[in-house]
């Protein structure tokens, strides 16, 4: 009989909650207790779709929910990021554009087969009737570098890279208008950041980054909407002192000539008293901490994750 331990993952099977709710004129989030989050914004003829769930069969959830509120057509959807957890649902919305980073794409060609056969493992219950995927992988229209203006009308939607943080492609859809954000992945409320394929480096001065746009409404990447000054701050405060937390302790114990699987006992003792009760804590502190090792040592960007390499690394750490 195997007493493997398996990914903190593969035992969530319990259905989350969704919500959908409108934070400003014409933004909208889905969110779901913890699960991704896809942010939509309603312009004046089209409709844009951030973060697509991770199968079309999981879109059509979001899409029956858009069709409670709108006709209009799904024209763009946007990738703020490359994680099959957050693109592979993206045929469901028959787009006409998917619009992603230039550095995104890249990603796309270098890791894009190896990362969805990694996640389709380690999560099985985001990836709900993967057969409903297409073969292949989900490939943007358009791509840009650094920012990018659409036009839903009169309405201004701006896509705007402000820095590397939990990838290097990370892209923000912001409405300055209605100061209203769709952050991607870059920002969780209540939820531990992944960030196997993060820059601990950069991520908090892209936070700051973020900041200085004021926003007054944001969707997270996980988590509930946040509305107000106060929320939008406290779920930057949070994911900045997770970032900082998790690279404060792998640095004292590279500093100490620890090896990665003494450094990971002892981030995961220091980190979690406070953030333990944090979604996905368990499944994601040994991909944080290996990266921020691998940050810290010898990778200054990040290692292509395969299923072998999770397997290998999850016995390194957890077996």
């Amino acid at each position: 009989m195997s007493t493997e331990k398996k990914f903190a993952s593969q035992a969530d099977l319990e259905e989350k909650k969704v919500t959908f709710s409108r934070l400003s004129e014409h933004a909208w989030a889905y969110t779901a207790e913890g699960d991704p989050n896809t942010g939509i914004i309603i312009g004046d003829d089209a409709v844009l779709v951030a973060d697509t769930q991770a199968t079309p069969a999981m879109a059509a959830d979001v899409i029956r929910r858009i069709r409670e509120v709108t006709d209009k057509p799904i024209k763009y959807v946007v990738l703020t990021h490359y994680h099959a957890v957050r693109v592979l649902g993206a045929s469901a919305y028959q787009p006409q554009q998917i619009l992603a980073s230039q550095d995104t794409w890249d990603l796309i060609v270098e890791r894009g087969e190896a990362d969805k056969a990694s996640e389709i493992g380690r999560f099985p219950r985001l990836f709900r009737n993967v057969e409903t995927v297409p073969a292949g992988l989900t490939w943007p229209t358009m791509t840009f570098s650094g920012r990018m203006t659409l036009w839903l009308g009169k309405l201004e939607v701006q896509l705007l890279q402000l820095g590397r943080g939990h990838t290097k492609g990370d892209t923000v859809v912001w409405l300055p208008q209605e100061r209203t954000l769709l952050s991607g992945d870059l920002v969780e409320f209540d939820a531990t950041p992944y960030a196997g394929d993060a820059y601990f480096k950069d991520w908090p001065q892209t936070l700051e980054n973020v900041a200085a746009l004021k926003p007054l409404a944001l969707v997270p990447g996980r988590g509930p909407a946040l509305v107000g000054e106060a929320q939008v701050a406290a779920g930057l405060r949070s994911t900045a002192g997770f970032i900082a937390d998790v690279r404060a302790a792998v640095e004292a114990g590279v500093a100490a000539g620890q090896d990665l699987n003494a450094v990971y006992k002892a981030t995961y003792a220091k980190l979690k008293p406070k953030y333990g009760q944090w979604v996905i804590f368990d499944h994601c502190m040994p991909f944080d901490v290996t990266r921020c090792y691998d940050e810290l040592t010898q990778y200054p960007d990040p290692r292509v994750w395969t299923a072998e390499r999770d397997r290998v690394m999850w016995e390194t750490l957890e077996g």
